[in-house]
């Protein structure tokens, strides 16, 4: 009978990184973050956009509600509109009412147009994606009476 040898322990080698891969994950970054983070700004400044477009929305229906009131004056009209638009923390905004609510016809459409500038409502300091342009909403109702 032949006995086997045992064979000496296998050792692990470890690899070491090449010098000339040293850095690649910082150069990747360089070139990916700041698309990355303009994106990302992007993102907020499109959903702040949206989200101040469905104030304006309700703002407006709000004060043609108001304006289609048989006691209803224009001032009237565009305070409850302005209240509106603060109570959820959009300051600022340009209501219209046309025509006069006050001396409106019953069943004459009343309409309530409401504007405010993006560079007033943005969270950035500079607005590059919708800087300068305004966003606004109009809503019509009848004038209530008989």
């Amino acid at each position: 009978m032949k006995l086997l040898r045992s064979q000496p322990p296998m050792t692990v080698r470890r690899r070491r990184p090449l010098r000339r891969h040293r850095g690649v994950a910082a150069v990747e970054f360089a070139f990916v973050a700041p698309i990355f983070f303009l994106m990302v700004l992007g993102i907020i400044e499109i959903g702040r956009a949206m989200m101040v477009q469905q104030v304006l929305i309700n703002a407006s229906r709000v004060g043609a509600r108001r304006a289609s009131m048989l006691s209803s004056t224009q001032q009237a009209t565009i305070e409850a509109v302005e209240e509106y638009a603060a109570g959820v923390g959009v300051n600022g905004v340009v209501a219209t009412v046309s025509p006069n609510p006050a001396t409106a016809t019953a069943g004459q459409p009343v309409t309530v147009d409401v504007t405010i500038g993006f560079n007033q409502v943005s969270w950035l300091p500079a607005p590059w994606l919708l800087g300068g342009r305004d966003l606004s909403s109009s809503s019509v109702m009848r004038k209530e009476g008989f």
